[in-house]
């Protein structure tokens, strides 16, 4: 293959209201908004750009594919690393986001906590946990 296929550059999420969304993002995530219209709001992170996409829109974008419903469940989740998840966690209780878990240590030498934007898409923050001694 001469592409390369390493890099991801966008993540496309699909939801209900993208200015409820767009709110939700700019409070929590302390990003402006690089693009919007009807339809949608782009967000960049360091090295990826989020597009908070309307339904209707992506049905449209990903056909013959299926946008599936929030009520089917999740099929993945977006980690953001951190240095500190537990002062993270307390300033994301500030913003009122709830926590769905965490913040735990996980036995991959992780500690993690996740919580969901306003269309269920699952959101994980996590801080690498300093190896133990003699590892």
């Amino acid at each position: 293959m001469s592409a390369s296929l390493k890099s991801v550059g966008a993540i496309t999420l699909f939801v209900e209201n993208p200015r409820r969304s767009q709110s939700f993002y700019e409070k929590v995530f302390a990003l402006p908004v690089i693009w919007e219209d009807e339809d949608s709001a782009v967000f960049r992170f360091e090295n990826t750009i989020v597009n908070l996409l309307r339904i209707p829109a992506a049905r449209d974008l990903i056909d013959p594919g299926v946008v599936a419903s929030r009520e089917a469940g999740s099929r993945f989740q977006l980690t953001i690393w951190v240095d500190d998840a537990d002062r993270v966690c307390a300033e994301l209780g500030t913003l009122g986001v709830d926590l769905l878990n965490g913040p735990m240590n996980r036995e991959w030498g992780v500690r993690t906590a996740s919580f969901t934007d306003p269309d269920g898409h699952i959101w994980e923050i996590a801080q690498k946990l300093p190896e133990a001694d003699g590892s």
